[in-house]
């Protein structure tokens, strides 16, 4: 399934939030050998966030719209990765750019109930611990919603199954209003109730965060500008 949904993927064209499978071979006994594209100076998000800690919200705002903008590119293409977490985002840690890895839970997407899941537990959402049936937009909001509280704040909201089911973080360090508003929107206990992609990109942090950094740009073209002598 791995090496079907990447091929399709391929097929369909390149994202640069989205690993490339360059080949694939089958060993005979051994089952298969994939080729992927290896970022340079690549680090995963795991150990990114273990060694710097908690990231600043500029930070931690520009790594999720990146893999939001590959998700949408998966789903786009009839793919759903269905285990998003930070040892699955590798980090370029020279341009900061990311990289969704790792298809090996991925599925095809559909809008109707999956009943199987090989993700990871602590990201997993409430409906899949009680019931173990999700959908795949649901699962991938509060997927996010576990990741962003990841970077913000240094390590994962949840660790047993009673506090995934509670939906309710703590926050363990200073995060403003308007990035805990969209994590708890993708923590929301009932799944008709968290937001889609596209809702994510237009929330009002990752707004925010955007006019931020065009100000920023357009403050960096002035200060190159050659002065004129009068």
């Amino acid at each position: 399934m791995e090496i079907t949904l990447l091929q399709r993927l391929a097929e369909v064209g390149v994202h640069s939030s989205v690993v490339r499978m360059l080949d694939w071979f089958k060993m005979k006994g051994r089952g298969f050998l994939l080729v992927l594209e290896r970022p340079p100076h690549g680090q995963d998000l795991f150990d990114f966030i273990t060694e710097r800690g908690a990231l600043p919200e500029c930070l931690a705002l520009r790594f999720l719209r990146q893999i939001v903008e590959g998700l949408r590119f998966l789903h786009a293409h009839g793919v759903v990765h269905r285990d998003i977490k930070d040892e699955n985002i590798v980090v370029d840690t020279r341009t900061l750019d990311i990289k969704i890895i790792d298809f090996g839970s991925a599925a095809p997407l559909k809008e109707t109930l999956y009943r199987e899941l090989e993700g990871t537990r602590v990201y997993c959402p409430p409906e899949w611990i009680m019931s173990q049936t999700y959908k795949a937009v649901p699962l991938t909001a509060w997927s996010l919603g576990v990741l962003l509280f990841n970077m913000v704040c240094g390590d994962i909201p949840f660790e047993r199954n009673q506090d995934i089911i509670n939906a309710a973080p703590v926050f363990t360090r200073q995060v403003s209003k308007e990035c805990q508003s969209l994590i708890l929107w993708c923590l929301s206990y009932r799944p008709k109730e968290r937001p889609t992609l596209e809702e994510i990109l237009s929330h009002p942090w990752m707004e925010g965060g955007k006019a931020e950094q065009k100000e920023h740009s357009e403050q960096e073209g002035h200060s190159s500008m050659p002065s004129q002598s009068l």
